[in-house]
């Protein structure tokens, strides 16, 4: 994955994807470059477009599910909510009938 995190690196800072500035870039990494997935990996990019294949990437497929949870999080909120309301009304009933009761001693 480093080897393509490195390519479009080179590509997003306007650099040539070639054999020398991607041993470069993984180099200043920290990575030991296999000389063979750089070859392979500039031999794969060669006459692609990089731009025209992010901008067609699956990115809306990644965002949806990303968006379910927060919706499940929204309504477990909401729940709590009505739970929490739920409570404060039970305790507020339980109170006056506790006063009520006793008005009733010193009634």
């Amino acid at each position: 994955m480093e080897y393509v995190y490195a390519a479009l690196l080179l590509h997003a800072a306007g650099k040539e994807i070639n054999e020398e500035n991607l041993k470069a870039v993984l180099s200043a990494a920290g990575v030991d470059v296999d000389e063979a997935r750089v070859k392979a990996l500039v031999a794969a990019l060669e006459g692609i477009d990089i731009d025209e294949a992010i901008s067609k990437a699956a990115i809306p497929a990644v965002a949806a599910p990303a968006a379910a949870p927060a919706a499940e999080a929204a309504a477990g909120e909401e729940e709590k909510k009505e739970e929490e309301e739920k409570k404060e009304e039970e305790e507020e009933k339980a109170e006056e009938e506790a006063i009520e009761g006793l008005g009733a001693l010193f009634g």
